[in-house]
């Protein structure tokens, strides 16, 4: 079953109904903009920001979390924490700074997080989470979202009774990610508890959890019937997996065996080639240089860490990265790197 071409949450507009997770450290507003110019995703979020800070004025991270572009829309802000009138005045701050959606964090597992009941934390606390959804449905106008975990563990399964919940209180989607905070990002995402919660509620139901492959994508959606499917951590290594889930859906992939498919003189998704990915490593470095993030040194280390694996001599690559000082250094490794590469293959002509 192909993913869904739209889906509207509230009176937003998401086309097609993919969406891009928000990930502390990745979800930057340059980040954000790669993806959505690489094309296939439908919404984007940003890194969970504390709702404590966003009330605080000098809190320069918060306020770095939530700045963004016009040509990011549609985009939706992700706050965490555990005062009800505190999450609304940020919710209500949120919404004044122009996102389409404010969206709830009740899946992040990190100590530091649940050790404040932000997160995954308030899993044991429905009655602490209904004031929250209350609060903060009360103080939007905006479609206002929750993204959870299934439950603390697998003896305290929430995620139906939540969904619940969230719809009672006037939510517009819910997305689940469909483990537990014991898991972490452990283990196999349980798929039928998505199932499990889109026929609990009438509001959309948003799958998350082990989507690698625009197969995957596809066989969520078959298998739970969600509306929308929702990927965080292969992006950040195959930034085109939300174009690779748009073709595959358009060029009838669904039903295609490897074997049918590795025959096809016409492939149901374009992987990309080595000249690709050149262009996509320097495009990205060039934005972090240009944005001037006080961590895009780190950024880049971080993101050649992801994405040069698989790539032949990337080893090579990551060890002079991460020996580099500074950006403009960085960029020219890379592009030493792949430019030596691809003359040697005929692609590039060589300078001189």
């Amino acid at each position: 079953m192909p993913v869904p071409d739209s889906l509207r949450i509230g009176k937003v507009e998401i086309r097609p109904a993919t969406v891009l997770a928000p990930m502390a450290g990745v979800t930057d507003t340059v980040f954000r903009r790669f993806i959505r110019n690489l094309g296939g995703c439908g919404l984007i979020m940003t890194e969970f920001t504390s709702a404590d800070g966003v009330l605080r004025a000098k809190d320069q991270k918060a306020k770095r979390y939530l700045h963004f572009y016009e040509d990011e829309h549609p985009i939706s802000a992700q706050l965490f924490g555990s005062n009800p009138q505190v999450m609304a005045d940020a919710a209500r701050m949120v919404e004044d700074l122009g996102f389409d959606l404010v969206d709830l964090n009740l899946g992040c597992p990190a100590k530091k997080v649940v050790k404040c009941n932000g997160g995954s934390g308030l899993l044991r606390d429905l009655p602490a989470i209904g004031k929250i959804f209350e609060a903060v449905r009360a103080a939007v106008k905006v479609p206002f979202t929750v993204k959870f975990r299934a439950g603390w563990n697998d003896e305290e399964i929430v995620c139906v009774e939540l969904a619940k919940m969230a719809e009672d209180c006037g939510l517009s989607a819910v997305a689940l990610h469909a483990r537990t905070r014991e898991q972490g990002y452990s283990g196999d995402a349980r798929w039928d508890w998505i199932g499990a919660v889109k026929d609990a509620v009438k509001i959309p139901v948003i799958g998350n959890g082990d989507i690698r492959t625009p197969e995957d994508a596809c066989r969520m959606v078959a298998e739970t019937g969600c509306d929308a499917v929702m990927i965080g951590r292969t992006a950040p290594s195959n930034p085109w997996i939300f174009r690779q889930i748009e073709q595959y859906c358009d060029r009838g992939g669904m039903g295609v065996s490897p074997v049918q498919a590795e025959r096809s003189s016409a492939a149901v998704y374009d992987e990309p080639t080595e000249l690709d990915r050149y262009q996509m490593i320097r495009t990205y470095f060039q934005m972090l240089i240009e944005e001037e993030l006080p961590d895009a040194v780190g950024k880049m280390k971080q993101f050649a860490s992801w994405f040069t694996h698989g790539v032949p001599g990337g080893a090579g690559l990551r060890k002079a990265i991460y020996e580099s000082k500074n950006a403009p250094e960085i960029l020219n490794r890379v592009e030493d790197f792949f430019e030596a590469r691809l003359c040697s293959a005929g692609i590039l002509a060589r300078e001189g």
